[in-house]
Parts: structure tokens; C-alpha cells; sequence
């Protein structure tokens, strides 16, 4: 093969490696546009309407008015009957309730991991772990103001302990909590 056509056949493979390079990037876009298309002109012929996305919108007003009336009318009803039968088995309750508590602290309304600490395991040694406080006020289980609940999870792992630690070895961290969670879990590879 001569010079000449290796230079050829290189300039002929870098122009069909460029052309899939450039189907990669707009075949996913293209495609996507068309499909989001189409279903916009089907569900608008699904209503006898002359304004084009009316019909759309119409469909996920009443999707989500549906959604709402589900939650309010059916889903709150049933979790009523379901905690009142759960209230009255004892183990059950209490493993029930354990993992109902653990997973609100993470997504729920009554999210506890917001206050990431640094509690001090050893002031000679300088060793602190990362946690965060969960309950500042343990009077109800007859422990002193001066000390709060800290939980530290565990790296790689979805656990954690949860200790009674005196309030003078926690030092607050100033950081986005699920930020600092992942940094815990990670093992400290993921950035804060």
C-alpha cells in the first residue's frame, strides 16, 4: 500500500468515526424530541380540542387531582386502620416503629439527621468520627442536659451506633447534611 492511500484510508476512517460520533451525540436528542412529539400529538387527539398541549395538560391536572384524592380519601384512611393494628402487637410495634422512625429521619417530615457533628473520641490522640446529633433533650429517659444522642454511621455499610455522648466533645460542623452523609458513607471519597 502506498502513502497515498494510507493517507486516504486514515482521513476516510476519521470521517465515519466522526460521522458516529456525531450520530451518538444527536441520535439520543433527535429521538427523544420525536417521541415527546408524538406523544403530545396523540393524547391531544385522545380530546376533541383545537389547541395543541391543552389536551396534555388537561390529562396531568386530572392525574394529579387523582393523585391528591387518593392520598387524602383512600391512603390515609387505610394507614389509620393499619397503625391502630400494629399498635396493638407488641413486637411488631416495636421493630415496626424502629424502621418507620429510621427511614422519616432520612426522607420524612421529621428528619433528624440535620446537625452534622464531629464528636472527639480522643483528645491526646486527636481522633474524632463524624456523626450526627439525633435528640439534644434526653430527659425522658432520665439522662442530664449535659449530654446528647449522636449517631455515627458507618462507612459502606447502611448502620451505624448510636451513642450518649457528653455535649463538650461534640463540635458542630457547618455543612449540606446529605452531603456530609455521603461523605460518611463513602468513607470520606466523596467530596463535601
Amino acid at each position: 500500500m502506498t502513502r497515498t492511500e494510507l493517507i486516504y484510508r486514515k482521513a476516510l476512517r476519521r470521517i465515519i468515526n466522526s460521522f458516529f460520533q456525531g450520530l451518538l451525540l444527536i441520535a439520543p436528542l433527535s429521538i427523544t424530541v420525536f417521541v415527546i412529539y408524538k406523544l403530545l400529538v396523540f393524547i391531544d387527539g385522545l380530546l376533541p380540542m383545537r389547541i395543541p398541549g391543552l389536551g396534555l395538560l388537561i390529562i396531568i391536572g386530572s392525574i394529579t387531582l387523582i393523585g391528591f384524592m387518593g392520598a387524602v380519601v383512600i391512603k390515609r384512611p387505610i394507614a389509620l386502620i393499619f397503625n391502630n393494628v400494629i399498635e396493638r402487637i407488641p413486637l411488631i410495634k416495636i421493630l415496626y416503629t424502629s424502621i418507620s422512625d429510621l427511614l422519616s429521619a432520612f426522607v420524612g417530615q421529621k428528619k433528624k439527621f440535620t446537625e452534622p457533628v464531629m464528636v472527639i473520641l480522643s483528645r491526646e490522640n486527636n481522633i474524632r468520627k463524624l456523626g450526627f446529633i439525633t435528640e439534644r433533650d434526653l430527659s425522658s429517659i432520665g439522662i442530664s442536659d449535659q449530654f446528647v444522642a449522636v449517631y455515627l454511621p458507618h462507612s459502606y455499610n447502611f448502620s451505624g451506633n448510636m451513642f450518649i455522648v457528653a455535649a463538650d466533645q461534640v463540635v458542630p460542623v457547618e455543612a449540606n447534611s446529605a452531603e456530609f452523609m455521603k461523605f460518611i458513607v463513602s468513607g470520606g471519597v466523596t467530596k463535601v
